[in-house]
Formats: structure tokens, sequence, C-alpha cells
């Protein structure tokens, strides 16, 4: 056990030892060591597919590894308990989640929004400190320089040139907004509209509304097509994503769409048809990247669902964290295993990475492979990125 000396180790040596308590409870009869790992995000509400998506692809990682025997640290057999709280995508209650959770001693913590995520950073620099696994493209997470974050997904301001180059080509220069109000969607709209901007198109009335808790969108829909837009920016989670499109196909929008990578084509095509989201640009889907069939096959035998970035990502980010705790010889040190994540995402499994995956950058952000594309005829086509922000 690493020395430990002052009130503030003193206070997380007292948590330490009531988790390995906790932990003992459930050990095996050899001893195995228990790992519990937090979660927070939406299990409840218009949000709770996007939240219980992660959540499977944090939980499927664990399965795999705890049904192999575990991993072994300096000679100690680990395997891993996930602990999930519902946060309901509300940033005050991430916050509260997260204490309660470093209250058991949980050192590494899930979150996969970024309202919540920026509201946590600052706790996990604090007594006790945490590795926070940030799952949003929100480039103000890496902004932050947050020395206990690991940020899995590619940044969002990669596709904003190319979506607007896209579609401003391809329908016209006038761009409407009905995106999801949520801090993300929020810095999203933003920085959509700023590259419209600057590519020389106009923008209408926004008429975001909250994707959470919205369940008829006619209205945002009708008010967005009376400035008669060529281009609608939406998004949110993939569910109430769909329910957009499906309002401004049947309202008679012909134009394209530009879809906020949070909402997913693989899960939007299974609530509306193909055929309406033709003209869109958005995130390729996981079971179109090469070299993904594996995963998604053992995916969908488990969730009986068609997996998404969500899940491949969380998936691939626990088990780096787990290889990185192997390198540091570790499962108490969180900024130890932090210093790992680079050494441990390129030493890990083939099978285990699901996107082909560099590295990890010193500012603790996942470096894999991204995809964009449009969709026609309900084919894909990959968009080329010319700038890659990491």
């Amino acid at each position: 056990m690493k020395q430990l000396s002052g009130n503030s180790s003193r206070r997380r040596l007292g948590l330490k030892l009531a988790s390995l308590a906790v932990a003992l409870l459930g050990a095996s009869a050899l001893g195995q060591k228990v790992v519990s790992i937090g979660f927070s995000a939406p299990l409840s509400g218009g949000a709770a597919f996007y939240g219980k998506d992660v959540q499977s692809g944090i939980e499927m990682a664990i399965n795999e590894m705890n049904k192999a025997g575990g991993i072994t640290v300096k000679g100690e057999k680990v395997t891993f308990k996930l602990v999930s709280l519902d946060d309901r995508y509300l940033p005050n209650e991430t916050a509260t989640n997260v204490r309660r959770l470093t209250s058991q001693g949980i050192d590494f913590i899930f979150v996969p929004h970024a309202g919540g995520i920026l509201t946590v950073q600052p706790l996990a620099v604090r007594d006790p400190e945490f590795l926070l696994v940030a799952y949003s493209s929100e480039p103000a997470i890496l902004e932050a320089k947050n020395a206990m974050t690991f940020m899995l997904p590619p940044r969002y301001d990669n596709y904003l040139q190319p979506f607007v180059s896209t579609q401003m080509k391809a329908f016209g220069k006038k761009l409407g907004m009905i995106g999801t109000t949520s801090a993300y969607g929020k810095q999203w709209g933003e920085a959509i509209m700023g590259e419209w901007k600057k590519q020389g198109g106009t923008v209408g009335t926004n008429n975001g509304v909250d994707y959470n808790t919205t369940v008829d969108y006619s209205s945002a829909v009708t008010k967005a097509l009376a400035d008669k837009p060529d281009v609608l920016f939406i998004g949110g989670p993939s569910q109430p994503t769909a329910l957009v499109v499906k309002a401004a196909r049947e309202q008679g929008f012909k134009g394209g769409f530009i879809v906020m990578d949070q909402a997913k084509f693989e899960q939007m095509d299974t609530i509306v048809p193909r055929s309406y989201l033709d003209g869109s640009v958005g995130v390729m889907p996981t079971k179109e990247f090469p070299g993904t069939q594996v995963f998604v096959n053992q995916y969908q035998r488990a969730y009986k669902k068609i997996p998404t970035s969500e899940a491949g990502l969380n998936y691939m980010g626990m088990n780096v964290l787990a290889k990185a705790m192997e390198l540091a010889g570790t499962t108490e040190d969180p900024k130890a295993v932090r210093a790992q994540l680079n050494a441990a995402a390129k030493a890990l499994p083939l099978g285990k990475t699901v996107y082909k995956l560099l590295g990890v950058t010193a500012g603790g952000h996942v470096d894999a492979e991204f995809i964009i594309a449009s969709v026609k005829d309900g084919k894909y086509t990959k968009l080329r990125v010319t700038k890659v922000y990491k």
C-alpha cells in the first residue's frame, strides 16, 4: 500500500478501509479483490436510452474480464463491480452522485454528459482525488486541462467544417436550429452557427427544446420551418432526435439535417423510415466501421440491440482503464493509473479495441479513429476531415 500522511491522507485511508471491507465480503474464496467503478448518468427520462447504452459498454467489458478471472495487479487477482446512479441528466445531481461514490472509496467514475462532466471536473482534483472518465465530445473538457480527466470520444469541433460545407453545397445557405437545450446541446449549437456563418450562410431563429422532457416536437419544428431553412441542425439522444426528423418530414421539409454526434443513425432508423434520414450528415454507425464486426456480434448476443459508439467507446475505455491499473501496479492510486493510460491503450489486445486505437494524449484524450458520413438512398458515404483536433 502506498505511504500516506496528513489529514487528507488519513481521510483517504479511512475510505479505502471501508471500501476494502465491502470488497472482502463480495470476494471469492480465492481472495480476489473487488474494485468498484462508479457511473453517474441519465438512467430515467428522455435520455435514459443514451445513459443505458453507455452503461452497457462498461458493463460488457467488466463482465468479460470477470468471467476470465479478472486482471492481475502486483500478483493479486482483481475483479470489478459497476456502481450506477441516476442523475437524470442534471449536473447538480451528477455532483451529488460523485460525492456519494467517492465517499464509498470509489476512485474511478464514468460520466457521459458535458454538463455533469464540467461540473465535477474540479472535484476530481480535490480530496479525495478520482479519475473522471468523460464520455462527451465537448472541447471545453480538454480545455480545462484537468489532470484527472480521461476523455473518450473525438472532439465535436472536428465535425463542424465538413458538416457545414457538405450541407451548404447540397441544400443551400439557410440554417434552422432545433437542437437540444442541454449544456452540451447549447455549446454544439453555438459552434455550428458560428461555422455556418463563417462559410457564408445565414441562421434563422433558434428553436431549441429540451430533448430530455419534450414529448411533442411538432410546435418547435413548425416554428423552425417558418424561416424556410434549407438545412436543420438537430440532435440530442437518438430517440427524441428521430421524432424531430419525423415531425419535419411529415410537415413537408425536403432539406438536409446536421445531426449532432450524440444522436446515432443506427438507432434513429429503428424509429423512422431510413428514407427520412436521406440528406443527413452525422457519425458513421459503429457496424459500418472496419474491424468492428466481432464486437457488434458479441454485443448483440448480450444485449439484443445494435451497439453504438456509446457502447463501443466505453467498452474500450474500461479495458484501457483496467490495463492501466495492471501497468501502474495499483487500483488505489488514480493519478498513477492515469499516467499509464497511453501505454495501456497501446498494449491493449486488438480484440478489445473496437475502433483503431493509437493511444491517449498527454491531456488524457483517447486518440482513435473516427468517421463521419452523409446519408443518401439509405447508404453511408464517408466525409473527408481536413483538420483533426486532439
